[in-house]
């Protein structure tokens, strides 16, 4: 094909391309508002020792260890105590994502919920329990091998879902490439019926010279 028949095609058909687009991104749209917006709140641990080579290496080392002790389900009960929720400790821990930083020493707790506020208490009861903990075993030990963990500000959140401008353009782009499926498919449904000059002299690779005028009744 050449490019004028994409040309022809599009200006026959470019409609049907356009109507999908709109039609899938309304419909994306749609979706979106109808689900029900998640809050993802962040806490940010800092963990901190004795200001050498030796000490510092040692609680990048452990930092994966904190993690492991925060992300268990007697924590999660702990905040669940604490904040008095009407969850297991299953289902809290089934939206929390407790993870160490490769290139500081911080820990991050995230945590996703449907209310923006009770996703910031859970993250920050969460995250402090780490603080309590190394607080108590900070008092068993010398003042010069005590790691400290503390909150580096207070938690911070975002709406997590629904992306609804995203949705939105994707939908958009989709209908748009499901389109241009339809249309070229119905091109290639319709490819062996001629019906212009054109059609003849692509097939038969002939030119027409002439044709005849159609008689009215």
């Amino acid at each position: 094909m050449e490019f004028k028949d994409y040309i022809r095609i599009l200006r026959r058909r470019g409609w049907l391309i356009i109507l999908l687009s709109i039609l899938t991104a309304a419909a994306a749209f749609g979706f979106s508002k109808m689900q029900a917006p998640v809050y993802e709140a962040s806490a940010r641990l800092l963990i901190t020792s004795r200001p050498d080579f030796g000490q510092t290496q040692a609680v990048r080392e452990l930092q994966r260890n904190f993690a492991a002790y925060l992300l268990s389900t007697y924590r999660a009960q702990d905040v669940i105590n604490q904040l008095q929720l009407d969850m297991t400790p299953g289902q809290l821990m089934s939206n929390v994502t407790i993870a160490p930083s490769t290139s500081e020493s911080v820990i991050q707790v995230n945590f996703e919920h449907t209310d923006q506020h009770t996703a910031e208490q859970v993250a920050r009861t969460w995250a402090d329990q780490l603080r309590l903990w190394r607080e108590s075993e900070n008092a068993k030990l010398r003042q010069e091998d005590r790691i400290e963990a503390e909150l580096l500000d207070e938690p911070t959140s975002r709406l997590a879902r629904p992306q609804t401008t995203i949705n939105t353009a994707a939908g958009a782009v989709l209908g748009a490439l499901l389109g241009i499926i339809v249309v070229f498919a119905l091109e290639w449904m319709e490819s062996g019926i001629v019906r212009r000059a054109e059609d003849v002299e692509r097939y038969l690779e002939i030119p027409v010279i002439g044709n005849i005028p159609q008689q009215s009744s």
